[in-house]
């Protein structure tokens, strides 16, 4: 067996199981999960007739680079989401379609640390952080090195904070943003900070984007990593990869289709890992997220239903603790009057209602875990079930 496997932590939802156990909740009350961030918005039926549409493509073997037609589609969106120019983005040399980002942001590490240096190799990653991060650190050999994001940092990684004997060492830097679990994003100058350092110390940047298409304000949408390196000069993304999904801007999370996009040397050579590793997107769902790409209306519409539960649950919530709207995503950081786990087990407890514990997405580092003292609360459910979910937890703190 690898001998990797057993630096792996549990998964934070087998974290969560084991809390539960044996635990019997009200049967008085039906249970409500918030603790999953799989959206439950209905997939648009454009996307599964098309789906449909295409199904007598299984009869063929999908290329590992997919349909041209797809890429093509993938790099127009990209250039019209941020605002690049026509020429900004090749489609044959600087996009690949991917099963779900999920599966990109774990193999592509695997595809791009070199573990044979002197030194072990640095991932780092925030904190905290989606788990895939750190997994894919550890099986690719390399050290997770991780940046407290905390109140005091607005909930961002401060990267000024990372010794410089780190930056030598680190090989690739996993970004998230909007950021899982806080919603926090990073802004322009974020971004050229990030690019100087990659510049200075020679590492890629992996930029999961995946939330991007969800934020609070319809006139500000998150600024993207390619975008700020072109209008630096970095009009060949250099050192830049960028991870976007359909799960949560298109409400379908079962299709399992998204892409990355950047520097053309570094996904020539993620290719041909990929050739080998037999992950190629069935033809079907090309088609299906052909169409997905080329709608915006139903991003939109998806973008005001995840607003009107955000304002619905704040405005309940609130009457009885402080919280912070997001500026995008689709989670509360809910800050606990008490240890996190305790919290969650006891609002099971009382009301039947599950959340995720914050410590179970973060890890202790440089003397604090800054996801202690937290729950992340995932407003996936339709609104009458949120606002049923924020009446549970004001009463939870009634009794508190």
């Amino acid at each position: 067996m690898n001998p990797h496997l057993i630096h792996l932590h549990p998964y934070p939802f087998e974290k969560l199981a084991a809390l539960k156990q044996g635990i019997l909740p009200p049967v008085g009350k039906d249970p409500i999960t918030l603790s999953i961030g799989e959206p439950a918005h209905p997939t648009p039926h454009f996307i599964e007739e098309a789906l449909f549409a295409t199904i007598q493509g299984l009869g063929v073997y999908p290329s590992t680079k997919g349909l041209p037609q797809l890429r093509v589609t993938i790099a127009a969106w990209l250039r019209w989401r941020f605002a690049l120019p026509d020429s900004a983005v090749n489609p044959e040399t600087q996009v690949l379609p991917v099963s779900g980002t999920r599966e990109a942001l774990f193999s592509f590490a695997q595809a791009v640390v070199d573990a044979t240096t002197a030194e072990q190799p640095v991932v780092v990653m925030p904190n905290p952080f989606y788990q895939i991060y750190e997994g894919a650190a550890l099986l690719a050999g390399a050290q997770p090195y991780y940046v407290n994001s905390t109140a005091e940092t607005g909930y961002l990684p401060d990267f000024s904070a990372v010794p410089e004997a780190i930056w030598r060492r680190c090989q690739v830097l996993y970004l998230c943003s909007p950021g899982n679990p806080t919603g926090a994003v990073l802004s322009a100058d974020d971004h050229k900070q990030v690019l100087e350092l990659a510049e200075r110390y020679d590492f890629l940047i992996a930029a999961d984007e995946c939330y991007s298409e969800l934020y609070d304000d319809e006139d500000n949408p998150p600024p993207g990593l390619l975008a700020t390196a072109y209008r630096l000069g970095n009009t060949a993304f250099r050192r830049c990869v960028v991870f976007h999904s359909l799960s949560k801007r298109s409400n379908a999370p079962g299709l399992r289709s998204g892409f990355v996009a950047g520097d053309a040397a570094v996904l020539a050579g993620y290719f041909q890992y990929r050739t080998y590793q037999g992950c190629a997107m069935p033809l079907p769902t090309q088609h299906a997220s052909i169409r997905a790409w080329q709608d915006e209306q139903h991003v939109i519409e998806n973008r005001r239903l995840y607003r009107d539960k955000f304002t619905a649950f704040i405005t309940l919530l609130g009457q009885v603790t402080e919280l912070e709207r997001p500026p995008a995503g689709f989670y509360l950081w809910l800050k606990t009057p008490m240890d996190d786990c305790e919290f969650a087990k006891r609002l099971y407890v009382q009301e039947n209602l599950t959340v995720l514990p914050g410590s179970f997405l973060s890890r202790p580092f440089n003397g604090i875990n800054p996801g202690q003292g937290y729950v992340r609360i995932a407003l996936v459910a339709p609104l009458d079930a949120c606002i049923k979910a924020a009446h549970r937890i004001k009463n939870f703190f009634n009794t508190l």
